[in-house]
C-alpha cells in the first residue's frame, strides 16, 4: 500500500463536511489500506480520510494492543458523561490542548465491506471516536479548547499525547 501526506492547519479540506460513501469498491479498499499505513507510519491513534485530502466519511483507529477500527459513514448516535482530555493532532503538530469528551458513546455506521455496525466505547476509544468524527464534520479538537491557556506548544523532544 501507500503512505500518504498528512494535510495540516490551514489546509481547507480540513474545514469541510466530508461526503457519505456510497459504494464501498475498490477505490474506497484502497484508502482504506492506504490510511491504515499512514497511521501506523505517522504513530497516531486514529485517522480520518479528509487528513489525507479526501473528503469522504471514513476513520481508521488502532488503539495499542486492539484490532484496527475501520468506520465508514459513522455517526455518534448517543453519548454520556464528562471528562477532561489532552489531546493532539497529526494535522496540528507542535501542540496539544486541554478540553472535555464524552466518557463514553455509542457510534453506528458501516465497517469496509458495507456491513452495519454499532459501536459502545469508553475512554480512549470514546475520545478517539469524537476526535475523528469532528474531522469529518470540519471540527478541529483546537475548536473544543476553552481558551488559548488551555492549549500547549510542546517541544519536539517532548511526550505529547499521541496524534488522532
Amino acid at each position: 500500500m501507500a503512505v500518504l501526506p498528512i494535510r495540516q492547519v490551514p489546509d481547507p479540506v480540513l474545514r469541510q463536511r466530508a461526503k457519505r460513501i456510497t459504494s464501498f469498491d475498490g477505490s474506497v479498499q484502497r484508502l482504506i489500506d492506504n490510511m491504515i499505513d499512514t497511521l501506523h507510519s505517522a504513530g497516531g491513534v486514529g485517522l480520518a480520510a479528509n487528513q489525507v485530502g479526501v473528503p469522504l466519511r471514513l476513520v481508521v483507529i488502532h488503539l495499542p494492543e486492539t484490532e484496527v477500527v475501520c468506520l465508514v459513514n459513522p455517526e455518534i448516535v448517543k453519548r454520556s458523561g464528562e471528562r477532561e482530555v489532552v489531546e493532539g493532532c497529526l494535522s496540528i503538530p507542535g501542540y496539544q490542548g486541554e478540553l472535555k469528551r464524552s466518557e463514553r458513546v455509542v457510534v453506528k455506521g458501516h465497517d469496509r465491506w458495507g456491513r452495519e455496525v454499532r459501536l459502545r466505547a469508553e475512554e480512549l476509544m470514546a475520545q478517539a471516536l469524537e476526535h475523528e468524527i469532528d474531522h469529518l464534520n470540519g471540527i478541529l479538537y483546537i475548536d473544543r479548547v476553552e481558551g488559548p491557556d488551555k492549549l500547549t506548544r510542546i517541544k519536539p523532544e517532548a511526550e505529547a499525547e499521541p496524534g488522532m
